[in-house]
């Protein structure tokens, strides 16, 4: 082969270019140097080449100052990549620069690596996050907080503001209501705080973008609840999410999850409500037991199953679709926001 193509490199226009068309073997560089490559640079050292592998399916784990496989990788558009995406000698440069081994890592992260679907940047941010105490812990010890976050590194920011937003309305609106009974009806105004609180949570956790990289199946759950969580984990977390490596969702998957929202979210707003209700009753009733005098005698009682299917109507509709479309917008902000100032 590397005769024909000596021959016809010189016996050829020497201005033109000469390409060559063989299989992967012929021609993949190694550290032998015995390939097509290799045995035309010995004898025709002022004619450059380069070697482009079409869709290769696995790269070789190699250091920095070995010599790669190709000087390009080129994943065609007809044969989309969803494994062993990404140069394995970047991942060793990033994870040596961090100082940190594959071993110590979390085990979706050390599975995304062997798979090649983790990108540098991916990885980058991971050590980004090391850095800050309190997210080094969740992200160490929660797989959900570690996927949104490198998802989205500023998501605790947006769950703190979104937080303070509520916990500081609840209670002014409760002072407005009450007045001066503010401070004798306290257990009532932290039901409802509470109540708001962890509703907004997870309004805010549910439609969040993720990046997941552990299969739902490595969980060992049973048959019918793996059938379930793989429904649900081959959905995006809202319609506009952008998938990494192997994750291509069509129309179909993304209107599917904003119905899955809001299913969720409905889920939440009637599991609190009730319980706000609830608490509601017991804390009235265990009053009007321990200081009959300080209550008034008749109280309406609320009606906590309507309550609770009006506010469950709400989130699964109205707060769904806006918290889907503000998480895109937010983080379409940070990218462009990061895109200007990269660019000065």
């Amino acid at each position: 082969m590397s005769q024909i193509i000596m021959k016809e490199i010189s016996t050829g226009d020497p201005s033109g270019m000469l390409v060559v068309v063989t299989g992967a073997s012929h021609v993949m560089y190694g550290s032998r140097g015995i390939g097509v490559p290799a045995r035309i640079s010995k004898k025709m050292q002022k004619k450059k080449q380069v070697v482009i592998l079409l869709d290769p399916e696995r790269q070789g784990i190699r250091r920095e100052g070995e010599i790669p496989v190709a000087d390009l990788l080129w994943y065609s558009a007809a044969k989309p990549c969803s494994r062993n995406c990404f140069d394995r000698a970047e991942i060793a440069r990033v994870m040596n620069a961090a100082g940190r081994r594959r071993e110590a890592l979390p085990q979706d992260i050390q599975k995304g690596i062997d798979l090649g679907v983790v990108s540098p940047e991916i990885l980058q941010n991971f050590f980004d996050l090391e850095k800050y105490p309190v997210v080094d812990e969740l992200i160490h010890r929660f797989q959900g907080f570690r996927e949104r976050l490198l998802a989205d590194p500023q998501f605790l920011n947006r769950l703190a503001i979104e937080e303070g937003i509520s916990i500081t309305t609840a209670v002014l609106a409760q002072y407005e209501k009450r007045k001066g009974r503010f401070f004798e009806e306290i257990d009532y105004v932290l039901t409802d705080t509470i109540r708001g609180s962890v509703v907004d949570f997870f309004t805010v956790w549910l439609p969040a973008p993720t990046i997941s990289l552990l299969s739902i199946a490595d969980n060992g759950s049973g048959e019918s609840l793996e059938l379930v969580r793989g429904l649900l984990g081959s959905l995006p977390d809202n319609a506009f999410q952008k998938g990494i490596v192997g994750q291509n969702w069509d129309i179909n998957q993304r209107f599917a999850s904003v119905l899955v929202g809001g299913l969720k979210l409905a889920g939440v707003g009637f599991v609190s409500s009730i319980g706000a209700g609830v608490a509601s009753d017991v804390l009235y009733a265990a009053r009007r037991v321990l200081s009959p005098t300080s209550i008034e005698a008749e109280r309406p009682r609320a009606p906590i199953w309507k309550a609770a299917s009006v506010y469950s109507g709400f989130l699964g509709t109205s707060a769904n679709l806006r918290y889907q479309i503000c998480f895109v917008c937010r983080v379409a902000h940070v990218k462009a926001h990061d895109r200007n100032f990269s660019n000065g």
